[in-house]
């Protein structure tokens, strides 16, 4: 739009005017301009034609409804009376908190010390400052209306990590279910919150923060499926506030924009992985934004007169910054990939090949402390975030590159033309399993850490399961099977473990189970095939048909174990074809609890070997 009008001054990085009476106008850009709206700065493109681009025409300032903190005391005591009402609402919430200040105080420490140095969620002094000055506040409706839900949402999803953090390993079952309940109420009301803020205020950076940390719960919890849509809301929340165009075209300080790239990145990169994982639409479209990578510098602890003239590092210095520039780049990678290969129209092979070496380019421009291959650790003990952010770029590289090959996995050429895609999957599959082995080791502060990256969006045991079976009398075969049964055996015994988790293990116990099987087959002369006692089968199937008498029963268990059978596939179904599925670019895993098509899919892969 060119008819600026009198253009007042800019917002601030918070969200706050310039102006105490709330009534700046814009910081225009290429894509659209910012208008307060409920006491906060609120995007609107070039496409947009409210009251306030009307007021800006003939040179006037446009109304603006207050947030509904501002409101007048007689107007929240009708409010909160009145059982619908939104304040109602925030008494619930508040009702949910922990009522002594020591056990809060506690947990916030627990979350602060332990994980939020690890995925930088929100700066310590600032969160600590914030909750000394909510719980300070005094009782009434008055004090009610004027909670910011933004940030209570915020520090309920904080409380729902740290309740599990301070459970530890050793302690009895009834206290790990206790501190899973309260954890998983924390969880409801920090959604809660975020939907219901936006009745009260305009968007805000803690508000993007919940968002994002509501997903990395899902994610820690398994629920990759249900965090595509709070991913996807947090975007939303964060391009209406204009995040997605660059602090410094809004006129922002250094500091304030650089802690808008890191977050933007965190989203950015959660964004493409999700999508990529799901095969569904991602939220950003990168023409739609006028965004820098952050620098490789750390602010966060300067003001901003020091913010404004620190130096960045070259990438040979780790910051904690270092981890967000780079996972944006791969974030890219990962959402081309989306785009052209598991598009409208099938990718051609040279396509793949291309995309390969773009995330092979991306891998060896890493600086050597987070090498894929031989990292440098020396640096490690005085950069104690270094181990988790390298753990968290690898898992999002192996992530990717198997995703992208995975459609050729078990394609046959004469010419030997699939061989990249077979040597890829295999490289990145045992590379990844090879990190799961090691953090099965890890305490609760440890596993969590390293669980809120990409690590739950795949499992990598799928893909060596799946080679095994289709081909079990291969040299790396055996390894690969051993690898497996010690994965399996350490994540059983992993007393988070929770039933997204132990089905996965079914899913890998299955593959290992037929792989056997198959290979015994092989090794027996004429066509008598071992059996496989039954108890040796997870009893996953049978637990769940005495739940559901009405399930299909796929195939029998004697089938599952041994090896393929003349005739039919074990559990074929005219409708579905797998090794013609498998090589849909567009077709994606199963859920691991639906073990059912999992048995189908594996028996159909077997047949074909």
């Amino acid at each position: 739009m060119s008819m600026a009008g009198k253009r007042e001054k800019p917002c601030d990085a918070t969200g706050k005017s310039e102006h105490s009476s709330l009534i700046a106008d814009t910081q225009g850009t290429e894509l659209g301009q910012l208008y307060i709206a409920r006491g906060a700065p609120s995007f609107f493109g070039n496409s947009y034609f409210g009251h306030q681009v009307a007021a800006r025409m003939i040179q006037e300032s446009a109304p603006d409804l207050p947030p509904m903190s501002l409101l007048s005391s007689k107007d929240s005591l009708q409010s909160f009376r009145n059982d619908s009402g939104p304040f109602s609402q925030v008494w619930d919430l508040l009702g949910l908190l922990p009522r002594n200040k020591v056990t809060v105080d506690r947990l916030i420490e627990k979350f602060l010390t332990e994980i939020n140095w690890a995925i930088d969620t929100v700066h310590p002094d600032t969160f600590r400052s914030q909750f000394a000055e909510f719980w300070g506040r005094k009782f009434g409706f008055d004090e009610i209306a004027g909670v910011d839900l933004r940030w209570l949402a915020l520090l309920f999803i904080i409380l729902a990590f740290s309740v599990l953090l301070d459970s530890p390993t050793i302690s009895s079952p009834e206290k790990r279910k206790e501190s899973e309940e309260a954890s998983l109420r924390f969880y409801w009301a920090a959604r809660r919150a975020i939907v219901i803020s936006p009745s009260f205020h305009g968007e805000s950076l803690d508000l993007v923060r919940a968002g994002l940390m509501v997903t990395r719960y899902l994610l820690y919890t398994r629920q990759a499926a249900e965090s595509w849509l709070t991913i996807s809301f947090a975007m939303r929340m964060a391009q209406a506030q204009g995040m997605h165009i660059d602090g410094e075209k809004w006129g922002l300080s250094r500091k304030a924009t650089e802690t808008r790239r890191r977050l933007w990145s965190n989203l950015y990169l959660l964004d493409k992985t999700i999508a990529l994982a799901l095969g569904r639409p991602y939220a950003i479209s990168d023409h739609m934004c006028l965004i820098k990578a952050p620098d490789n510098v750390w602010l966060d602890g300067l003001t901003d007169e020091e913010s404004s003239i620190a130096t960045a590092h070259p990438l040979s210095y780790p910051t904690m910054s270092t981890v967000a520039l780079l996972g944006s780049s791969l974030g890219k990678i990962a959402g081309e990939i989306q785009d052209r290969c598991f598009g409208l129209y099938p990718a051609s092979y040279d396509m793949v090949i291309e995309m390969d070496n773009k995330l092979v380019a991306w891998k060896e421009q890493l600086p050597s402390y987070f090498a894929v291959e031989d990292p440098d650790l020396s640096l490690d003990e005085s950069h104690t975030f270094l181990p988790w952010h390298r753990l968290y770029l690898h898992s999002a590289f192996h992530f990717a590159r198997i995703t992208l090959h995975r459609p050729y996995l078990l394609r046959e050429s004469m010419t030997n033309r699939f061989s990249l895609s077979h040597e890829a999957c295999i490289s990145s599959a045992s590379s990844d399993l090879k990190i799961r082995l090691q953090s099965l080791s890890f305490g609760t502060s440890e596993n969590m850490r390293w669980t809120l990256g990409t690590h739950n969006m795949f499992n990598s045991a799928f893909i060596l399961g799946i080679i095994a079976v289709r081909r079990p009398i291969a040299p790396q075969t055996e390894a690969i099977l051993n690898d497996l049964e010690e994965y399996c055996e350490r994540l059983r015994k992993d007393v988070w473990l929770n039933e997204f988790g132990l089905a996965e293990v079914k899913v890998v116990e299955l593959c290992i189970i037929r792989t056997t099987g198959l290979a015994q087959a092989t090794d027996q002369p004429g066509d008598q095939a071992p059996m496989s006692s039954p108890e040796i089968l997870p009893d996953f199937m049978a637990q769940e048909r005495e739940r559901n008498p009405m399930m299909p029963t796929v195939m029998n268990i004697e089938s599952i174990a041994a090896g393929a059978s003349p005739g039919q596939p074990p559990g074929s179904s005219p409708d579905m074809m797998w090794p013609a599925v498998w090589e849909d670019q567009n077709f994606a895993f199963p859920q691991a609890a639906d073990l059912e098509t999992w048995e189908q899919m594996i028996s159909e892969i077997a047949y074909h070997t």
